[in-house]
């Protein structure tokens, strides 16, 4: 079963379509990864999605609604959490503010205090810091807080954007558990990432983007069966 379905979405920054007819799906349960060159449209997508931008064709449908051209707050109320690229914390806020950042749309001010509990026990070092700026933190720690602060809003779909972009590789190690342990937990993730390999160790199917269209959908195996992908993105060829 799908929670998301992108049909024929073109978006476009002026004259210039970054995304030209993109379909896709992401399964209920699943983690779904998006593979790219840079300027492919992977992060356009990602906006489209989460109401960023706004598509000039094309249907985005999420739990069988139409999101397309619906604005954040209300696709976020949905259920939908984007981690966007370069994390993008609040640098002058707390750890704490962060996370209470997002949950901003809810009232439920007990429940919140317990899912920052929650996140705290997920991720320890965040706890360490609560007091701390954001902007203070490690690029990984920021990543923490970064899916720390999608989670609060309790979304059904998180969409990821490069979580692994500029860390360290025992860092992207640690990020990846991360998405893997929220996978177990349930949560559906649409993941944007250049790191092919590390993407194949958790993902159940991948798409690949260039230039604005979708020119690949498969598993893992298809994946790494395809000599073009395995050249550009595994830096390796079958013999």
């Amino acid at each position: 079963m799908s929670l998301l379905k992108v049909r024929d979405v073109v978006t476009a920054y002026g004259k210039i379509e970054a995304l030209k007819g993109v379909s896709l799906e992401v399964a209920q349960g699943s983690i779904t990864c998006l593979l790219g060159p840079n300027g492919a449209g992977k992060t356009t997508l990602m906006m489209s999605i989460a109401g960023i931008l706004r598509p000039r064709k094309g249907t985005i449908h999420f739990g069988g609604e139409d999101i397309a051209g619906r604005p954040p707050h209300a696709i976020v109320a949905r259920g939908v959490a984007l981690v966007p690229e370069n994390r993008l914390v609040f640098p002058t806020m707390t750890v704490l503010e962060n996370l209470q950042a997002g949950a901003y749309q809810r009232g439920d001010k007990p429940a919140i205090s317990d899912d920052i509990e929650r996140m705290f026990a997920r991720f320890p070092r965040l706890q360490e810091r609560a007091a701390q700026q954001a902007g203070t933190l490690s690029g990984g720690e920021q990543q923490m807080l970064a899916v720390a602060r999608a989670l609060m809003s309790r979304p059904k779909l998180l969409l990821m954007d490069e979580p692994s972009l500029g860390l360290a590789p025992l860092v992207v190690e640690e990020i990846f558990r991360i998405v893997a342990d929220l996978h177990k937990d349930g949560t559906t993730i649409f993941l944007v990432e250049q790191n092919a390999h590390m993407a194949l160790k958790v993902a159940q199917h991948f798409y690949l983007m260039e230039q604005g269209k979708v020119s690949f959908s498969g598993t893992p195996g298809a994946l790494a069966e395809d000599e073009v992908i395995r050249r550009a993105y595994l830096g390796s060829s079958k013999a």
